[in-house]
């Protein structure tokens, strides 16, 4: 696991790291724990799209990539409009 860097940082103190993204197996990184990305459409993720009274949300709950080894690095990319 990488140590604490600019680009990767845990936070186990959280009261929601052991429930986000268990999948993940303990190499979460928190960094980014609400996604720069969220208000892209074509973030680089598969986000699902609910309709709700008031129009959609995106719902990107299932979502890693900010939150996995690489999120630092897909992010930025991201950020710059380079999407994967």
């Amino acid at each position: 696991m990488p140590k604490h860097s600019s680009k990767f940082f845990q936070n186990r103190t959280c009261e929601f790291y052991v429930n986000c993204h268990p999948e993940l197996n303990g190499a979460k990184n928190c960094l980014f724990c609400y996604c720069p990305l969220y208000h892209k459409d074509n973030c680089g993720g598969s986000p699902v799209f609910i309709t709700t009274v008031n129009g959609s949300v995106k719902d990107c709950s299932n979502c890693q990539h900010p939150h996995d080894l690489g999120g630092y690095e897909f992010v930025i990319a991201g950020l710059n409009g380079v999407v994967a």
